[in-house]
């Protein structure tokens, strides 16, 4: 379903959208509608136009996502010490926290390990949009500096949510773009971290009369859909 609200800013219009109707950020898309800056006669406002989450429909071709995951599966057991030291400290950390885990390799490819871990308590190894296991993540990426591999890029994974992640963003990606480019409109995603935002901008570099760019600082940027065609 979709809604509008006006703002004197676009993050007021937004709040205000988000306590109306009782959702986390993360639930719905903006569109902005229109933008009025301050000037003497008038006084600024931003009009938005909120989307839901659940009113989306995909229109891409599940065979394209499924393609992008096939990985040959390597031998689960650490090969070399690297791979021992690096898999025992991310095992010594999650047991600190007070959780059981089993630590594991998936796939080894040029600059890159898969690791996946498996504890009942999956879901919050994951966290909200994957927080904690990004965290995890670069706890794990730092240590494998510290062995002095640099180059390596460690991906932690479990319940398989770094794939479902990528498919519900290829799906969000692909069901922007055509929103995008019915109304004319720019929509601003969720706050996104580096590797999905790269993802979005991936999935819609092809598209030509779309455009994305990432907004806001830190580590956790939004990403902005707009339209670049002919109006």
């Amino acid at each position: 379903m979709t809604y509008e609200y006006e703002g004197k800013t676009e993050k007021e219009a937004i709040e205000m959208a988000a306590n109306e109707l009782g959702l986390e950020r993360d639930q719905f898309d903006v569109e902005i509608l229109e933008t009025q800056k301050n000037s003497i006669f008038k006084k600024g406002y931003v009009k938005i136009r909120v989307h839901t989450l659940d009113s989306a429909k995909p229109s891409y071709d599940s065979d394209d996502i499924s393609e992008k995951h096939s990985r040959i599966v390597a031998d689960p057991l650490p090969q070399g010490e690297f791979e021992e030291k690096l898999l025992e400290f991310i095992k010594s950390v999650i047991e600190k926290m007070g959780y059981d885990i089993k630590v594991n390799v998936t796939y080894r490819e040029e600059k890159k390990l898969g690791v996946k871990l498996e504890s009942s308590y999956s879901s919050i190894l994951i966290g909200r949009k994957g927080k904690n296991l990004d965290a995890l993540q670069l706890l794990a990426n730092i240590y494998a500096g510290r062995l002095g591999h640099e180059e390596i890029r460690v991906i932690l994974d479990t319940e398989n949510y770094r794939i479902r992640r990528e498919e519900t963003l290829v799906r969000l990606a692909y069901t922007t773009a055509d929103r995008v480019r019915s109304s004319h409109n720019s929509i601003l995603l969720e706050p996104m971290n580096p590797f999905e935002r790269r993802l979005i901008h991936t999935t819609l570099n092809d598209i030509p009369d779309v455009e994305t760019k990432s907004e806001g600082d830190g580590l956790y940027k939004q990403v902005r859909v707009l339209y670049k065609g002919v109006r």
